[in-house]
């Protein structure tokens, strides 16, 4: 028999922005295959979380995903849904509301984010009391003059990638100290386990260098662009149409429901979402092929390939929530096309 240490992660009930939670269970198994058959439920204190009150505190850890953890010996990294104690979702529990049980939906997400030094409270890069030289060499530079956390980057993909999550790459952004990952799965609840993992993983390997992720999506005012996650997404429809009108018409039937997509597509995202620094304003919509400043882009990939790929949603800010998102997205392409 061996130890198995089982890292349950969950998001709790904070609002408007949920946070990652974690605790660790030891159990003894035989021949343990790491799959979640082999994974029983667990609880929690939810008054410690806002997910309940104190005088009926129990809720339930129900695992919907587990993978490897490259940092333990014999570890398992297992994403939770949160119950109530009768097993009913609980109300933080977006995942529980995505409509896509056959994976129908395919989503690729690229999280960006600020590395920030814990002493300064400042991003990589940026001299206190002062700013370091102006956007413009930042972005997918290379060398000590431009770069900066590149050893936090290069390790947090390594563990993503020992973790089995589907790690399609990094690249430095166009702000100091900005930074980017993405991730792909063909399904949506799926699409946001692979994203909390990949968080969970990077927010601990800040622990042993001094640093913090910084989700915000306009950390550092003025003229620095914001920090987004943005969706790409396809269905059976986007992939195989090969129909400019069918696209069209999807695109459009995102222009009637604007307010319920930003109500999930972050905080504080309408400082982000000004028009500038490659983004459309938070009270626009807009498509358009190869638009880095309109609300959706058509990529050229998909016009080239006869109107069959996949659609980027550009609004979402990067401390969103990607079930949430994806629930999103998913409701409104459904109301035109199945």
């Amino acid at each position: 028999m061996a130890k198995i240490k089982l890292e349950y992660i969950w998001l709790d009930g904070y609002k408007p922005t949920q946070n990652l939670r974690s605790k660790t269970k030891v159990e003894e198994h035989e021949n343990f295959k790491g799959t979640i058959e082999e994974l029983k439920d667990w609880s929690f204190d939810g008054s410690s979380t806002k997910q309940a009150e104190g005088e009926s505190s129990d809720c339930v850890l129900k695992p919907v995903a587990i993978y490897p953890d490259p940092d333990r010996i014999n570890g398992y990294l297992v994403m939770n849904e949160v119950l109530n104690a009768d097993g009913t979702p609980h109300e933080s529990n977006g995942r529980a509301k995505i409509d896509d049980d056959d994976n129908d939906f395919w989503f690729g997400f690229e999280q960006e984010y600020f590395i920030m030094d814990v002493k300064t409270q400042l991003p990589l890069g940026f001299p206190i009391g002062g700013y370091p030289g102006p956007q413009g060499m930042y972005y997918c530079s290379v060398g000590g003059k431009n770069t900066w956390g590149r050893d936090l980057v290069e390790e947090h993909a390594d563990l993503c990638i020992e973790a089995g999550l589907n790690f399609e790459g990094i690249n430095q952004e166009v702000a100091a100290g900005q930074w980017e990952f993405q991730l792909f799965a063909k399904g949506a609840k799926l699409a946001g386990d692979e994203i909390w993992i990949g968080r969970y993983l990077l927010d601990r390997l800040t622990e042993k260098y001094g640093y913090y992720i910084e989700y915000h999506p306009k950390p550092v005012k003025g003229d620095w662009n914001g920090s987004g996650m943005h969706a790409n997404f396809s269905n059976t429809t986007l992939r195989t149409c090969g129909d400019k009108e069918t696209y069209m018409k999807i695109c459009e039937a995102f222009r009637p429901v604007v307010d319920e997509h930003i109500d999930v597509y972050g905080e504080h995202n309408e400082q982000r979402l000004t028009g500038l620094h490659e983004t459309a304003a938070i009270s626009d919509f807009s498509y358009g092929i190869s638009d880095r400043g309109a609300s959706i882009r058509i990529p050229i990939l998909t016009v080239n390939n006869d109107w069959k790929g996949y659609l980027e949603d550009r609004r979402p800010a990067s401390n969103a929530d990607p079930y949430k998102i994806a629930e999103r997205i998913i409701k409104t392409v459904k109301s035109v096309v199945e």
